[in-house]
Formats: C-alpha cells, sequence, structure tokens
C-alpha cells in the first residue's frame, strides 16, 4: 500500500513538472515558482510516506518475530541427571526398581529398570502424578491442557491405554496381556521369563489403582522463552526446554506430595519444547532421587506428538533407564527405546500405532526391545525387535539409540 501511494505521489509531481512545460512564456516565471511550491510540498509528502513505509516494515518484522517458524525436526530428549536441589533432605524411599545385566561382545552392560524383576513373578504399582501445565505467552495466548471439560487433553490422557487396563495385547498371535501400554511392552520385552511368570505387572497407578491429577501449574512465559510457532501448519506454543524444566522442577521441590516413590508427569497442551530449534515432543530426567517426565500432548490430526504418543514413548523409556542412581549404557549409548523408532515407520508416521479406546482413536509409538541394544535374541516376544515387530532392523544399534 505504501509502494502505491509512492508511486501516485510520483505520478503527480511527474504531471506538474509536464504542465509546467506547456505554461506560456508570459506567465512562466510565475508558474515557475508555483510549480516549485508545489513541487516541495510534494517531495515533503513523499518523504514522509516513505518514512511511514520504514516505520510500517520495522512494525511488522517486530510482529512477525513472535511467530517462530523455524524448520521443525520432530524429536525427543533426555536430560542427564541432576543433583538434588541444595537443602533436599535425604528421601524417606526410592522408585522400586531391579537389576539386570547381558552380554554383548564379551563385555557385560548392567542396567537398572523400574519395578520388579519379572523372574520374581511379582508385580509393581508405581504412584503416579499428572500435573497440568497451562502456559501463557507474552502475547496473551493460552494453552491450557484443561480446556474442553470431558475432552481436555488432560481427561482424554487419563482414558488412554496408557492408564487403562482393559486392552488386550496380541503380539503376533502371542497374548502378552490385558493390561496398560507400557506393561504390554516390557512384558513382551522380557516374554521369555514372562511366560513363565504370568504375575509380572508394571504399573502406573497409586494405592487404589487410579493416577492423582494434582493442581495446575500456570507459567507466564517471557517472550524470551516463549513464542508462536506453526512448524507443522498448526499454531502451537513454542517453550524454551531449560526454562520449562526449570519451572517444573521449583514445583517438584515445593511440593509436599510427590516423592521419589512415585513418578510425576508434566502434561502440556499444543506445546513443543525449544533447543536450538524445534520441535521436542517430550522427555524425562531424574533431580537426585526424583524422577519425572514431561510430554507434549498435540491435539493436531496427523502432526507430531499427538495425542499420547509422546507419553508412550517418554514412559517407556522411563521404565527401561529411569536414570537413577545411575544412567544405563548399552553398545549403541544410552538405553532409550523410543527414539530409534521416533522418524517412523511405513505406515506408521513417527513410529505411532492406533488404539481404539472408549470412542477415542489413540496413538502409541512403537518401542524396541532389548535385544535391539545387544540383548538376548530370543528374549522377546517372537524374538522381534520391537514390540509392533517390526522387521525394518537386521542389526544392533541400526537407527542409533
Amino acid at each position: 500500500m505504501c509502494c502505491g501511494v509512492f508511486l501516485v505521489l510520483l505520478w503527480v509531481v511527474s504531471s506538474e513538472n509536464v504542465r509546467a512545460k506547456e505554461v506560456k512564456p508570459k506567465r512562466f516565471e510565475e508558474n515557475q515558482k508555483l510549480m516549485k511550491t508545489r513541487n516541495a510540498s510534494l517531495c515533503q509528502l513523499m518523504a514522509l510516506t516513505l518514512l511511514a513505509c520504514c516505520c510500517l516494515s520495522v512494525l511488522a518484522a517486530a510482529q512477525d518475530s513472535s511467530v517462530n517458524d523455524e524448520h521443525a525436526v520432530p524429536r525427543f530428549v533426555v536430560i542427564p541427571p541432576k543433583p538434588a536441589a541444595p537443602g533436599t533432605p535425604p528421601p524417606s524411599g526410592t522408585l522400586q526398581e531391579w537389576n539386570g545385566s547381558f552380554t554383548y561382545n564379551n563385555h557385560n552392560y548392567p542396567y537398572v529398570m523400574v519395578g520388579a524383576d519379572p523372574s520374581t513373578n511379582s508385580g509393581a504399582e508405581i504412584t503416579t502424578w499428572v500435573v497440568p501445565v497451562k502456559l501463557i505467552l507474552s502475547n496473551g495466548d493460552t494453552f491450557d491442557p484443561l480446556s474442553g471439560g470431558p475432552f481436555s487433553a488432560l481427561a482424554l490422557t487419563l482414558t488412554s491405554p496408557m492408564f487403562d487396563s482393559t486392552t488386550t495385547y496380541n503380539q503376533g498371535g502371542v497374548d502378552v496381556g490385558t493390561t496398560q501400554y507400557d506393561d504390554a511392552f516390557q512384558r513382551a520385552n522380557f516374554w521369555s521369563i514372562v511366560q513363565n511368570n504370568p504375575n509380572s505387572h508394571l504399573l502406573l497407578g497409586g494405592p487404589t489403582a487410579r493416577v492423582s491429577v494434582l493442581p495446575e501449574l500456570t507459567l507466564n512465559v517471557p517472550s524470551g522463552y516463549g513464542s508462536i510457532g506453526t512448524p507443522f501448519g498448526h499454531q502451537v506454543a513454542e517453550v524454551d526446554i531449560n526454562y520449562f524444566d526449570a519451572q517444573i522442577s521449583s514445583y517438584m521441590a515445593s511440593s509436599k506430595t510427590i516423592n521419589p516413590t512415585g513418578l510425576p508427569i508434566f502434561i502440556t497442551y499444543n506445546t513443543y519444547l525449544t533447543e536450538g530449534g524445534c520441535c521436542i515432543g517430550g522427555y524425562h530426567s531424574a533431580n537426585g532421587a526424583q524422577t519425572y517426565s514431561n510430554f507434549e500432548y498435540i491435539g493436531y490430526t496427523g502432526d507430531f506428538s499427538q495425542d499420547v504418543s509422546a507419553l508412550s514413548h517418554e514412559i517407556g523409556e522411563w521404565t527401561d533407564d529411569p536414570l537413577y542412581p545411575n544412567q544405563n549404557n548399552t553398545p549403541c549409548g544410552i538405553l532409550e527405546v523410543g527414539d530409534p523408532l521416533e522418524t517412523g515407520q511405513p505406515g506408521h508416521p513417527y513410529g505411532t500405532w492406533t488404539y481404539q479406546l472408549h470412542n477415542f482413536t489413540y496413538h502409541l509409538q512403537d518401542l524396541v526391545n532389548l535385544r535391539y541394544f545387544g540383548g538376548p535374541a530370543d528374549g522377546s516376544v517372537n524374538d522381534w525387535w520391537t514390540f509392533q515387530g517390526y522387521t525394518g532392523f537386521t542389526t544392533i544399534c541400526q537407527n542409533g539409540s
């Protein structure tokens, strides 16, 4: 629009010059003075127009800077375990865990996993708290996992296969149990043991086998730590992961409920975390003995981290590498069972598989078995490399860790 105004003014000046050439000689001097006055006025107007255009361009650029449309790289991360905050008293209890190991190329790899040793034929139930996190960006845009009432991100998470135990998992003709998704994965992961120890289970819940929801955490995100973006074509919040982690760490430290015997899970809505770029769908970590996890619930169909897919990824990784007391290592590097599949499989974007439950279609990510990291080839159900039987792997560590 500014350029159009400038061109019109330029045309007016040119027209005045043409008309000046047509003035009769006897009035030339008088009209020349008049022309100079008009031209001076028009030049001033043109200068002001150009200045206004520049100002509007700068303003538009400033407004656009709040929209972050950088190249999106869908991924998950793990924040290495950190010491407990100064002054934190020793925990009265810690997470229920068991120890195991496997040998690859004459090297022994010990590991610590959540729950009870499958060979003991016993179950473990881990107290679980879900904390909704409402994010308010500096421009006022709000992203709240409680919005939507019975159809909110929080409500749909609580009724998902991650916590609901009514889904039967039949993996290649083998019934590995009617249970929660992560428990089914772990049972299939150690099927050579579990098939003779059917009471082996790892369930997320509490004293009444239900997940507890703690008070919502509201974060007013400073402009330097959050912005609006459209990495997959839909508007989302993009928030710095280190800022976010500091806030939820503070929440845990001040909570009189959260303790190291259980798992707090922090849920955001239509948000991706960032670290040198977008888009992180979730992570897990530990502050001292307190393990915890975060996942981003995305409500847009087909986008990365849709509904509880990131939760299935992070819980699977927390189960097999809770980061306390140490981080598990393998021939591939760290023992992260979701990362090798996060880029997807044929017909399964981002490695997700669909499950219909309570009139909603959930997307849960496939996870690699211990075999992928060099564990026993015959340890998992059907000797599979992954929970869902992905046939794209033929060697260990094929897609990193």
